[in-house]
């Protein structure tokens, strides 16, 4: 539950095929803060435009506008809001709860963008990559993921926390970068668990890889 509310709606400036741009689209929702989409037309190189790299010079999304403050990168987002919007339940204050976050936010940006988001791009952009390598080193990740989620039901413990968050989407749409999901039972009843959430909201599907 939010501790506040901001004066006005936040503007998410998002893709809507981007696992990156749904954690933070599913963090606003959860928060029940209010939020405008803002599309950004990446085939079209919107986000190379001058306008938007002036919020990030990495022409990256997803972007977000909340009053004065512009916020870019995913997981920068996931913090301020958590920050800014929430009593601690989802980012706790303690040292080593913080750090429990840390580090499955930096698989986040590390692991999960190179083993089951990059096999997504494979298959949904025809990204030219090392298709093998990647599917590869996506099981590893789940494998780990597996045994940490047998412990508790959630990543880092009893509650959901942004760490969930921020790993949720491109694990969710696994499938669709031929990772399959079938030997992952603990994993899959986290997926669910979060699907469960009160403002949960989906981000949407692509028949491709095994999802097709």
């Amino acid at each position: 539950m939010s501790a506040h509310y901001p004066a006005q709606a936040i503007r998410l400036h998002r893709f809507f095929l981007s696992g990156h741009s749904h954690r933070v689209e599913l963090f606003l929702s959860l928060l029940k803060l209010p939020y405008d989409l803002v599309d950004v037309a990446l085939p079209d190189k919107a986000h190379n435009q001058p306008d938007f790299l002036a919020m990030n010079p990495f022409g990256q999304v997803p972007v977000i506008q909340d009053g004065d403050i512009t916020v870019a990168d995913s997981n920068a987002i996931l913090v301020y809001l958590a920050s800014k919007y929430d009593d601690g339940a989802w980012l706790p204050r303690n040292p080593a709860g913080a750090a429990a976050i840390q580090r499955w936010l930096s698989v986040a940006s590390g692991e999960l963008a190179y083993g089951p988001a990059k096999a997504r791009l494979a298959t949904l952009f025809k990204i030219p990559i090392q298709v093998e390598e990647v599917i590869a080193s996506a099981h590893q990740l789940l494998a780990v993921m597996e045994s940490e989620l047998q412990k508790t039901p959630y990543l880092t413990g009893a509650t959901p926390t942004i760490a969930d968050i921020a790993n949720y989407t491109y694990i969710a749409h696994a499938p669709e970068g031929n990772v399959s999901l079938a030997p992952y039972p603990h994993l899959s009843s986290w997926l669910k668990r979060i699907e469960e959430l009160p403002g949960f909201v989906p981000m949407a599907k692509s028949a491709i890889g095994l999802a097709g």
